[in-house]
């Protein structure tokens, strides 16, 4: 499936997050955005969830089974997501998520194979360790969970 035309600058975006190190001031904004929106994301909490967890279980080093393209795809979606300037501005109340949620929907569609896997990965630790998953890494944490 062709990557969508408004997401390809956040591929680029999204490589240079993971190498500088920013994702977890990335899922920090993303977990605010949630929670602010919450009301507005009833049809894809479950699967913006997930992709946190993924991306957050990659970043403490728990979970390292993702191919790098779905990761940059992953974390491009959620840059994407939390842009308020994108294809259609989130600031046109009933609009604005709807290219969001058309960008998620193309990453689950494109990597639904490893999502799985990871989704599997997940429901398979305990309950502790599912909850952990959704808490952003701390701000000073190093990738693999070093400081």
């Amino acid at each position: 499936m062709k990557t969508p035309w408004n997401l390809k600058r956040y591929l680029t975006q999204a490589q240079r997050f993971l190498r500088s190190g920013r994702l977890p001031l990335l899922l920090a904004a993303v977990s605010r955005k949630s929670i602010r929106q919450s009301w507005r994301l009833a049809g894809v909490r479950e699967e913006l969830r997930l992709l946190q967890a993924l991306c957050v279980a990659w970043w403490r080093g728990e979970y390292r089974a993702v191919s790098p393209q779905a990761l940059v795809a992953v974390v491009a979606a959620l840059l994407y997501f939390l842009s308020p300037l994108d294809a259609i501005p989130d600031l046109l109340l009933g609009l604005g998520l709807i290219d969001d949620f058309a960008v998620l929907a193309w990453v689950f569609a494109t990597w639904r194979q490893e999502l799985e896997a990871f989704r599997a990965w997940r429901d398979a630790q305990p309950v502790d360790k599912q909850q952990a998953l959704l808490t952003p890494p701390e701000l000073g944490q190093e990738a693999g969970g070093r400081r």
